[in-house]
């Protein structure tokens, strides 16, 4: 018998390492995710969709932006199957590869004005392959980096593969920031695409980081006990179906905000206040920076207090940050702009996003918890994220204002604080170090 099949701590097993691990490959795959709703925002109007309306274009290359999402349920599903049956190290190593591939793709297309309505709609694809991959990858390596965790630890743990996020979009940020310091003809001819092909390199070193760990233990007892789960999606909507939607519900203003900030705040703020695409560029990266340390501290407080309390605690902060966060942003100021996207994205999105990946993790049984946290976690997206910048566009569009903005923002937090309360478990104290919140 192995290291790897006995209790023994090895230093592939290494929860830090592992928890390092996940990290790594979540910031790639992210980096890849975020840095088209950058580009959606600031040059696919004009290359892919030009005419005569910049909001149509506009409006078209969010679309694109959340066809993405339409494919993660199906990825969520895919890889949940396989990852409750062959392992969640497969499926991450998979995962990792298909995005960074699609990624690159897209760095190397051709525009509207060299090939025509094709160019759209290989963008279109392409998008939607990036969202089949990103799709497994949520699930995988969080369930790497809890699986591996210490009882009482998982909350800290499990907070790593939540900071890709936030660093994925810091990466992005600043690409497309150094990006924007070529002349205007040159980012729009070629600059643009360096960050798509950067992911490249990026990918290879996540593959590496990848290949070098051991499968998860709790997934490794199932598999040596005989008793994986045939049917495993199936089995997760018999068993915990309230749960899965109280998780959709749970994460849906923590997606809705998150691209709410990266894509349509960068777009309105570069497009109808007209602040510099740097300083706008920059407010995001501070605020994605803030965000990835504050994330694995609030963790590290779930362990502490109860990781439902500390994701109330975020989602009431959300909740409370968007009014004051969009009067500072219509001042037309740089740095209040830059200030309300770190009151939204550096702190609030911290506190729910330390715990995301423990709270929801630990609400499903091992068997299916690949499958069920995937589930709950895609549908939210689809139902909530996909078409957040969309949304706003077309509802500002309609009415000039931010003011049906505000109030679609303050319903989605509503609702999350609803699903938070409803979910299993106790306001107020730490959870227990089993299964269950």
């Amino acid at each position: 018998m192995t290291t790897s099949d006995t209790g023994t701590t090895s230093t592939s097993r290494s929860p830090l390492k592992v928890a390092l691990a996940s990290f790594v490959g979540t910031t790639v795959e992210y980096y890849d995710f975020f840095i088209y709703g950058t580009a959606a925002a600031l040059v696919f109007p004009t290359l892919f969709f030009p005419g005569d309306s910049q909001l149509i274009g506009t409006l078209l290359a969010f679309a694109t932006f959340g066809v993405g999402f339409l494919a993660r349920p199906v990825g969520g599903a895919v890889f949940g199957h396989f990852g409750d049956r062959v392992g969640r190290k497969k499926m991450l190593v998979i995962s990792l590869t298909v995005m960074g591939a699609a990624t690159t793709l897209i760095g190397l297309m051709p525009s509207y004005a060299t090939i025509g309505v094709a160019a759209p709609v290989l963008l279109t694809l392409l998008r939607l392959v990036q969202g089949f991959a990103v799709g497994g990858e949520w699930g995988g390596a969080t369930l790497m980096a809890v699986e591996h965790a210490p009882p009482g630890r998982r909350g800290f743990f499990g907070a790593f593969p939540q900071m890709g996020a936030p660093a994925g979009v810091a990466l992005a940020t600043i690409a497309f920031y150094l990006a924007s310091q070529l002349a205007p003809e040159a980012f729009a001819s070629w600059g643009w695409r360096v960050p798509f092909l950067f992911s490249a390199g990026l990918v290879l070193i996540g593959l590496l980081i990848r290949l070098s760990l051991d499968e998860s233990p709790e997934f490794a007892r199932i598999r040596e006990s005989g008793t994986p789960v045939k049917a495993p999606l199936r089995e997760a909507f018999r068993r915990h179906p309230r749960v899965i939607f109280l998780v959709a519900g749970t994460y849906l203003s923590q997606g809705v905000m998150a691209y709410i900030t990266i894509a349509y705040l960068v777009s309105y703020a570069t497009g109808v206040l007209e602040l510099p695409r740097t300083r706008v560029l920059l407010g995001v990266f501070v605020a994605a920076a803030i965000s990835t340390v504050l994330t694995p501290l609030f963790g590290a407080l779930g362990d502490r207090i109860g990781r439902k309390t500390v994701y109330l605690v975020g989602a009431g902060l959300l909740l409370l940050s968007i009014v004051p966060a969009f009067a500072l942003i219509n001042t037309g100021d740089p740095v209040a702009f830059a200030a309300a996207i770190v009151l939204i994205f550096g702190c609030g999105m911290a506190a729910v996003g330390g715990v995301t990946g423990s709270l929801f993790s630990m609400v499903f049984t091992p068997e299916v918890r690949y499958s069920g946290a995937s589930a709950g976690y895609t549908i939210s997206q689809v139902l909530g994220a996909a078409f957040a910048p969309l949304i706003a566009t077309a509802l500002y569009a309609s009415t000039g204002t931010t003011t049906p903005v505000v109030v679609y923002l303050l319903v989605v937090c509503t609702i999350s604080v609803v699903a938070v309360l409803l979910l299993p478990g106790r306001i107020g104290r730490r959870e227990p170090a089993g299964v269950s919140v």
